[in-house]
């Protein structure tokens, strides 16, 4: 306490002490601001962003391993929701417009959607029966000639040489006999894994697009209140944007499958049919995946008409590939997943070391969607106009849940 005197009054005022310390908690109070002054704050700042990063990376191998693991299971699922994103409006269009009860319009879709698939199968199939003999003698006598060129050509082989290769080949197939029946037995496996897939897509796929909107918000639900209309926002940002891929994903398909069964056509190749829907199948895989199956075709080219049939069907599944490449995808693509190419190209790269096949077909719509939804909640990609008033009535209702 502490007493001051002015003009005859007394004036009580506390003097407030910082509290003391112990000698122990002191001392441990010095090593640290010792040992916090000893180490830079740039590294301290470097540890800690890594250990946090350290464990993000982790969380997310824990997630792909479960993923990966229950692939029987997600790859249904993820492409169910992927061919609703392409289907939804025709449903929309058909219960909207035309006056098809809910239920009737998602049957509609769905038959139509399985009519047309059954339809290219066909077709794809019978010419494969037609015109696979032909190929296979023809094939039979390139690789008659290529054996004859090793031995008359620059490489000068002996018969005997060529002989004891073929030979050798035989006996590699003779001995590992063994594993190509349980490569055989495998694929039927795998054939009963894709029939079991095909059903649980179909049976999600059916539910998708007749109660999607209600399983939505379902999911919603398990987040916190204030949380749900930023997460309701975000997921119907990237429901559009999911949906906008697909759709572009199939015209750029499209494009790839007629131009390359058209050359294929007009240069007399075999089987132009079954080579433009394998390249229509194969264009879903951004960049490569029309690259590569196009590769098919001009093997074949190879096969049948000789060097330059192939070097003639090269230069066509070249031109459609710029064509792709520099007018639809800047076009399209750009505007459904505004992603840059490198990061389309990383992302199916790394999506096919991941997951094989599966994992470079659903790599780039997982960036898009990832990428819109995080620019949503930064407020960076908003609500259509179109949209905002169903958003703003859905906005209200989690408010008041």
């Amino acid at each position: 306490m502490a007493w001051f005197g002015r003009g005859g009054s007394r004036e009580v005022r506390e003097v407030r002490r910082p509290p003391q310390l112990t000698t122990s908690a002191a001392s441990t109070a010095v090593r640290d601001e010792t040992s916090r002054s000893a180490v830079p704050a740039a590294v301290r700042a470097a540890s800690e962003w890594s250990w946090r990063t350290v464990l993000i990376v982790i969380g997310v191998a824990v997630v792909v391993a479960v993923l990966v693991w229950l692939k029987t299971v997600v790859v249904p699922v993820l492409v169910a929701t992927l061919l609703a994103s392409l289907l939804a409006p025709l449903t929309g269009w058909l219960h909207v417009r035309l006056r098809f009860p809910r239920v009737l319009a998602v049957l509609t879709t769905l038959v139509g959607v399985i009519a047309v698939v059954s339809g290219l199968v066909t077709l794809a199939g019978s010419s494969i029966v037609d015109g696979f003999p032909a190929l296979r003698d023809q094939a039979i006598a390139g690789f008659d000639d290529a054996l004859a060129w090793l031995s008359t050509g620059p490489l000068r082989l002996d018969e005997a040489t060529l002989s004891g290769w073929v030979d050798e080949l035989q006996q590699q197939l003779s001995t590992n006999s063994d594993a190509i029946i349980s490569g055989a037995l495998s694929l039927t496996s795998s054939a009963g894994h894709i029939a079991a897939g095909a059903l649980i897509a179909l049976f999600c796929l059916f539910f998708f697009l007749l109660e999607g909107r209600a399983i939505w918000s379902w999911v919603v639900g398990l987040f916190p209140r204030v949380a749900r209309a930023r997460v309701d926002g975000a997921g119907l940002r990237s429901w559009i944007s999911l949906g906008s891929y697909a759709r572009t994903q199939i015209l750029v398909a499209f494009v790839d499958g007629i131009g390359i069964g058209l050359f294929a056509w007009l240069l007399g190749v075999p089987l132009p049919i079954p080579l433009g829907i394998l390249v229509f199948v194969g264009a879903f895989i951004p960049i490569i995946g029309a690259l590569i199956t196009g590769s098919v075709a001009v093997a074949v080219a190879l096969v049948d008409g000789g060097l330059l049939t192939a070097v003639l069907m090269l230069v066509a599944v070249l031109f459609v590939q710029q064509v792709e490449g520099n007018l639809l995808q800047p076009l399209l693509m750009s505007h459904a997943l505004r992603l840059h190419p490198v990061a389309v190209l990383l992302a199916v790269a790394t999506g096919t070391l991941v997951g094989g096949i599966v994992g470079a077909l659903f790599a780039v719509p997982f960036i898009a969607v990832t990428n819109t939804a995080i620019k949503y909640l930064n407020g960076k990609d908003p609500i259509p106009d179109r949209l905002k008033g169903e958003f703003e009535e859905l906005t209200k209702r989690w408010q008041q849940a």
